[in-house]
C-alpha cells in the first residue's frame, strides 16, 4: 500500500513517524510552505516536512490545492506530485489547508483523517484546546474518512482518553498524537489486510465547533470563574498563555488553581504572602507560576519581590 501523508506540525510529524516506524510506503509528502520563525524571522520547515526530508521523502508545499484558486499553478504542480506517486490511500492530519473534490477521489481509498477528539465534538481546528477549556472529562482520537465537510466525515476507528485536572494542551497534545499514529497504523494495516473498512457515520446531536484559537483570548477577565480561568490557563498552555496587566506589563499565568473567595471584588489581590490569590467571579484563583516580559517561567515568588505592594489592588485597574 503507498499512502501520502498531509500535515504540518508536531502533532502530524508524530504520526508519520508511527507510518514510517511500521514499515508503511510513504511516497509523498505534503505539507503547508515554510514560515518565518524565530527572532531573526528565518523561513523554516515545518516538523513534517523536516521529517520528510530526515528520510529522504519527496515533499511539496502547495499554498492551495485549488485549482481554481489563487494558486492554480501550485495546486496544478500537487495534483501532478500526487498522480505520480501512485498512492493507494492519503493520510491527513492537522493539515492546515482544505481538500478539494478532486484531492478525496484521488486516492483509491480516499483520505483518511486524524482528528483530536471524539467526533462530532470539537469539529475545527482546535479540538483539544477547546475540550480543556470546557472542562469535558474525556476526549479522544477519531479515525474518519473524509469527506467535502469540515470533519464531518464517517468513523473509521474512535478511541477515548481521559482529560485530567492537571492535563494542558501540551501535555494531552503528546499523549493524542502517540494514540492518532498507532491507531492510523492500525487502520491502514488492516485496510490492506482486509480492503476497505467498514464505517460508521457520525452521530446528528452533539456537534460542536473547536475555533481557532486567537491571542485575544489570552487576557484574563477575573470577572469570570475561577474554574473557567484555570482551564484556559491550561488549554492556553503554551499558545497563546493566559495573562492580566499588572503595572502596565503583560504577564503570562502558567500555573494556577482554584481556591476559595472571601466575597472580595473580583480582580482584587487577597493574599501575596508566598502566594498570589486574585478574586474571581466565584471563587478565587491562586496563581503559581507566572512570566513576565522578557522572562522565563517562574515561580510566584519571583513576581512577588518585583511587585511587592500587590495586596489589596485591583488587578481588573492596575494596568
Amino acid at each position: 500500500m503507498r499512502v501520502a501523508f498531509a500535515g504540518t506540525p508536531e502533532f502530524a510529524a508524530v504520526a508519520l513517524q508511527a507510518l514510517l516506524d511500521a514499515g508503511i510506503d510513504v511516497p509523498l509528502v505534503l505539507t503547508q510552505p515554510d514560515r518565518p520563525a524565530g527572532r531573526g524571522m528565518k523561513l523554516l520547515p515545518s516538523p513534517v516536512k523536516a521529517l520528510a526530508v530526515s528520510h529522504g521523502i519527496p515533499v511539496a508545499q502547495p499554498r492551495s490545492l485549488r485549482l481554481d484558486g489563487k494558486f492554480p499553478e501550485e495546486a496544478a504542480q500537487g495534483l501532478a506530485a500526487l498522480q505520480a506517486a501512485q498512492i493507494d490511500v492519503m493520510v491527513v492530519a492537522a493539515y492546515g489547508l482544505i481538500l478539494p473534490q478532486w484531492v478525496l477521489d484521488l486516492p483509491p481509498l480516499g483520505c483518511l483523517n486524524i482528528h483530536g477528539s471524539v467526533l462530532p465534538r470539537w469539529r475545527g481546528a482546535a479540538p483539544i484546546h477547546r475540550a480543556i477549556e470546557a472542562g469535558d472529562a474525556l476526549t479522544g482520537i477519531t479515525v474518519m474518512q473524509m469527506d467535502i465537510g469540515l470533519d464531518t466525515g464517517a468513523m473509521l476507528a474512535v478511541e477515548t482518553d481521559a482529560i485530567l485536572p492537571t492535563d494542558t494542551t501540551a501535555v494531552l497534545h503528546d499523549r493524542l498524537a502517540a494514540m492518532g499514529g498507532r491507531m492510523m497504523v492500525d487502520v491502514l494495516q488492516r485496510t490492506a489486510n482486509q480492503g476497505r473498512l467498514p464505517s460508521e457515520p457520525q452521530p446528528f446531536e452533539g456537534v460542536t465547533y473547536a475555533h481557532k484559537i486567537d491571542k485575544s483570548e489570552s487576557a484574563i477577565d477575573w470577572r469570570e470563574p475561577a474554574a473557567l480561568i484555570e482551564r484556559r490557563v491550561r488549554a492556553f498552555d503554551p499558545f497563546p498563555g493566559a495573562s492580566f496587566q499588572c503595572d502596565g506589563e503583560v504577564v503570562k499565568v502558567w500555573q494556577a488553581s482554584v481556591v476559595p473567595g472571601d466575597g472580595a471584588a473580583p480582580g482584587s489581590v487577597t493574599q501575596t504572602d508566598g502566594a498570589l490569590v486574585v478574586a474571581c467571579g466565584e471563587g478565587a484563583l491562586s496563581l503559581q507560576q507566572l512570566q513576565r516580559p522578557g522572562g522565563k517561567r517562574g515561580p510566584v515568588s519571583a513576581f512577588l519581590q518585583a511587585h511587592p505592594d500587590l495586596l489589596g489592588k485591583n488587578l481588573l485597574a492596575v494596568a
